[in-house]
This record gives C-alpha cells, structure tokens and sequence, in this order.
C-alpha cells in the first residue's frame, strides 16, 4: 500500500446525506451512536444512507404516511428479538426510548416475545434492557400491567377471549379443543400466550398484533403463523398497507430474504 493510499484510507469520512445525518442526531441525540464509522466508514455510509434515509423516507408509496417514529421502533425492536440481534437491540432500545417509545412498551415488547421465541432466546434481552434502563436511571421494577389473576380459570378466560376480539369469534371454544392426544397446547395458547400476554396494559391488541407480525417475520420458517398473524392484523385494523410499511421497516434489520417472505404472507393472508 502506498504512502497516498494508507492517507486516504484514513482520512475517509462517511458522505452521509443531511436527511440521514438528522435522523441519526434524533436517534443518538448524545452522541451514543455506534462507532463503525471510524473502522468501517464505506460500509457505515452505505448502510446509514440506506436505512436512515432511504428506508425512513421512502418506506411507503407516494401518497401514503410514513411509519411514525414510535411505532417504527417498536416494530424495530420487536423484529430484532426475532432475529437474535442482541448487540443491536442494545443501541436501537436507546434510540427507541429517545424516538418515543415509552419503557413499559419496550418491556411489554420483551415479555411478549417469549410466547413465540421461547425464553431460551429472549433471555439476554432482558439483561440487555435492564442495563439500559439502569444507565438511564429507569426505576425497576416497572408498574404491574397484569389483568389477570394467577389461577387457570382467569387466565384462560380472558386469553380465550382476546383470541376471539383478534381472530374472531370461531375462536370461542379454543381452549377446550384441539387434538385429544395433545390437548394442553390450545388450553396453553389460550391461557398464556394471550391470556398472560395479550391481556396486559403497556400495549394495545393492535400493537401486540404488529409486534407478533415482527417476531414471525424475523425468525423465519413459521410461515402457517405468519399468515395467520397477517390476517388477525388486517382483520383488526392494521391494513396490508400498513404491515407492508412495517416490513419495509425492518429490512435492513433482517434482510431481504426474510423481508419478502413476509410480504408474501402478507399477499396470501390479504388474498383470502
């Protein structure tokens, strides 16, 4: 390497466009944001380009709204446990609070997540997202959000009824069918994953719905799920044009493979 190369190589700063310098000012407005500029400074111009301008301003088609910024992070958070994408869901819960995502939010986000990844993968996040609370003097524990009692009865009560207001009401029953040689799994369904999680305060069902949109999205291969889910999100008012902006969202988080089977689910689920 020439003694003009290595100069060059050093001194290379990221030609980031004013759109994506601003939008990264709002994300990191104490100047938290990561540091590959100064090892990777062509990759982090492309990528920051790209995702912080290009995705925030063009995610939508003319005419349509853009993602508000809280809602946009919430989707980002969620897409990100679905991907096991610890390290950047450190930085992006940061930014998510400073974007306006509330803490009982990004905690409900966490929570819910065990339900479809399971607690073997959700775990580190929840360290992750104390110690960020914890930097940012955010007391815990948060303030309860259960509307359930402990008991069975209560829980899958509610869950079976939260499945019915999402999916409709061919879901009254639920919980007392299914295959007799695995009966527990839709007494489960009902009462945890809706009824220990979907009956909590912090989010609404539309938001709970959108964020399970993101954790199937991300993880890949549950694509019964995914349309499934797909269509309890249009089915409660969050429109194909909506999820559709959602997973415009989350692509640079997850790529375009898992991006566009999850528009095709969105297809298949809008089809039927």
């Amino acid at each position: 390497m020439t003694e003009e190369q290595a100069e060059s190589r050093e001194s290379y700063t990221p030609r980031l466009t004013a759109a994506a310098r601003e939008y990264l000012g709002r994300m990191f407005p104490d100047g938290g944001a990561p540091m590959l500029s100064q090892t990777d400074p062509e990759f982090t111009e492309r990528f920051d380009n790209f995702a912080f301008d290009e995705v925030i301003n063009g995610g939508a088609p003319e005419g349509e709204e853009p993602l508000d910024n809280r809602t946009r992070f919430m989707a980002i958070l969620a897409t990100l446990l679905g991907c096991q994408g610890v390290d950047q869901f450190r930085v992006m819960l940061g930014a998510a609070l400073d974007m306006g995502v509330k803490p009982v939010e990004a905690k409900e986000i966490v929570y819910q997540a065990v339900a479809y990844l399971g607690i073997g993968r959700v775990f580190p996040f929840f360290d992750v997202t104390n110690e960020v609370f914890a930097a940012r003097a955010i007391a815990l524990p948060l303030e309860n959000q259960a509307t359930t009692e402990p008991e069975f009865a209560s829980r899958v009560a509610a869950g079976e009824q939260a499945q019915v207001d999402i999916f409709g009401e061919g879901m009254k029953g639920f919980a007392a069918s299914g295959n007799p040689e695995y009966p527990q799994i839709n007494r489960w369904l009902a009462a945890n994953c809706f009824g220990d999680y979907y009956t909590r305060g912090g989010l609404g069902l539309r938001e709970r719905e959108m964020i399970t949109y993101c954790y199937l999205a991300a993880q890949g291969g549950v694509e019964p799920q995914l349309i499934a889910h797909a269509k309890a999100n249009m089915r409660i008012g969050n429109s194909k044009a909506f999820l559709l902006k959602v997973a415009s969202a989350c692509l640079p988080f997850i790529g375009y493979p898992r991006t566009l089977n999850a528009i095709r689910c969105i297809e298949t689920a809008s089809a039927d």
